[in-house]
Parts: C-alpha cells; sequence; structure tokens
C-alpha cells in the first residue's frame, strides 16, 4: 500500500447473516447455494456469532446427525470485528492475533460488511507469513563480487554469505538515494509518465499532497541487492506489498534474507525495502536461481 488502506475500501457487502435459531442443515445450503465460507449470526439486529464451514464440517464429524441442531448451538460466539475505518494492517494483527480467518465490519453498532484473508490476501500477499528480512549481520564474510559491471560511488551495500554460493542465512542491503532524474529517466525507460510522480502542481492534489517515486521504481532497489548476492541470482517470482511512499531525493533501502532452499539451485527470499527513516515502505518475497559466475567474468 501507499497510503494505509482502509478495511473499507476491500470489504465485501452485503453480508449474508442468519439467525441463531435457523437449522444448520440451513445454514449448510446456504453456504454452498451462495458458494460461501460463513454467515454471520444475527439476533435482533445484534452481532452475536459467526459460522463457517469448518464449524459445520467439525460438528457433523462429531454429532453424525445435525438435524436437531441450531446454529445458536455450533456458531462461534466470541465475534472478533472491526470498524471500517480501520487500516489493513491492523485487520491483520486482529486476524493473527485471533486466529480468525473472517472479521464482520461493523459501523456504530450496525453490521455493514465482512472482510477475510482471502480479500486482505489481495493487498498484503505475505499474510501468511511470519517475519521479514532481518538486518542485523551474522558471523558471516562481507565481500564484493564481480556479477555487477560498476559501482556508484553514491551507492552503498552489505552483503553477507559464502563466496561459492549462495545459502540460507545469506543476507544482503543496498541503500541508494532515488532523485528527480531517476525517477524522470525511469517515467521515460517504462512509459509511466502518471502525473503523479512528475507534476508537482497536480500531485498537491491528490491523497499524498505531493509527488511521490513510483512504487515499482523503488521495488526495483530489491533486485538491485539480489545483484550483489553470492553467484549469479535469476528472479522467478517476486511477490509485493506496498505499504508507504517515498519523496523524491529520498535515500531507501534494500534488504534480502535468504530463508529457504526449495530445490538445489533455487531459494525463497524475505524482501525489504525501507525509507530514510526506517519505515518499511514494500515487503514481499522473491524465489531465485543462483547459478554460478560465468568462466568470463
Amino acid at each position: 500500500m501507499l497510503v494505509p488502506l482502509p478495511v473499507r475500501e476491500i470489504m465485501r457487502t452485503p453480508v449474508e447473516t442468519i439467525g441463531p435459531d435457523a437449522p444448520v442443515i440451513e445454514a449448510a445450503k446456504r453456504l454452498r447455494d451462495k458458494d460461501i465460507g460463513s454467515l454471520v449470526v444475527e439476533d435482533d439486529g445484534s452481532c452475536v456469532g459467526i459460522i463457517t464451514e469448518s464449524d459445520i464440517v467439525a460438528v457433523t464429524a462429531a454429532e453424525g446427525d445435525t438435524r436437531a441442531l441450531s446454529v445458536g448451538d455450533v456458531m462461534a460466539e466470541t465475534l472478533v470485528t472491526v470498524t471500517p475505518e480501520v487500516d489493513i494492517e491492523t485487520a491483520v494483527d486482529r486476524l493473527r492475533t485471533n486466529n480468525v480467518k473472517k472479521l464482520p465490519v461493523v459501523e456504530e453498532g450496525e453490521l455493514v460488511g465482512i472482510v477475510t484473508t482471502t480479500d486482505i490476501s489481495d493487498y498484503i500477499p505475505h499474510l501468511a507469513r511470519a517475519g521479514g528480512a532481518t538486518g542485523e549481520p551474522s558471523q558471516r564474510e562481507r565481500f564484493t563480487r564481480p556479477d555487477t559491471l560498476y559501482e556508484d560511488e553514491d551507492w552503498t551495500f552489505e552483503s553477507y554469505g559464502t563466496a561459492d554460493g549462495i545459502d540460507v542465512g545469506d543476507h544482503v542491503q543496498f541503500s541508494k538515494t532515488i532523485t528527480q532524474g531517476d525517477v524522470e529517466a525511469f517515467a521515460e525507460a517504462s512509459g509511466d509518465t502518471n502525473r503523479l510522480h512528475l507534476d508537482a502542481g497536480f500531485a498537491a492534489g491528490t491523497r499524498f499532497g505531493r509527488r511521490i517515486v513510483h512504487g515499482t521504481l523503488v521495488s526495483g532497489l530489491i533486485s538491485a541487492a539480489l545483484a550483489r548476492l553470492p553467484g549469479l541470482t535469476i528472479y522467478l517470482s517476486q511477490e509485493l506489498s506496498y505499504q508507504g511512499p517515498v519523496d523524491i531525493d529520498e535515500e531507501v533501502t534494500a534488504r534480502c534474507e535468504v530463508v529457504e532452499r526449495i530445490q538445489d539451485n533455487r531459494f525463497r527470499l524475505a524482501t525489504a525495502v525501507d525509507d530514510s527513516e526506517g519505515n518499511c515502505v514494500i515487503e514481499g518475497d522473491a524465489v531465485v536461481i543462483s547459478d554460478p559466475i560465468p568462466d568470463t567474468a
């Protein structure tokens, strides 16, 4: 996200509801026919619980015959909710803390929507992962490699690992200031001439109130960091979540850490970019191939 995104902008509405006295079989049919995963339980206009597919499967496995059971017998009575103005990062924390997958959205006591882990994962792909790239060096050797053609005196990087390839625990960070010239060159090269990045008068009227750097240009620093890991690093995939804007002429730092070996030469990395104040503005993960440096290097 470039700015905190409220739940109101991603919640589903209207919400399918059911009464606590309804038979469980009715709830099961509603879930099937509507192709949804849950029903919020309302009693006299108040939310009193939620019943999900998992609840019905569990009670069916335990009881066998559910014809005598009502929704009130099966529903989860501890209802975790959010308000529509809560940002989705807060919603993620609430989902994780309470170990639930669905949050009814309530405003002034009225049910106005529902948001699920599936909804949020469209905006925060790393929802199911714990943690991210860590910045503290381990007892690994700092080194440079012959896989970058040149370095600039205004760029800084630190790469920790083993000289003969990458392994779990290796990490790298790369910092540079993104200048107005960088923004203009990126707009020309990519064709992304959105006025938010190029026209100060236009940008002043947006939610940001100023020009900001292209999000894709900022995320490009992750690729720059990966280029400074040992070996020849080749992207297979990159998942990103944009969490804050970057100002023009601001120094940013990309951080990458190898967190999993998938195959012999394929790895998953936690990736992040921080602004000049240390706030995370981009987070996600990458899958790469790590090939040896060619003999011609």
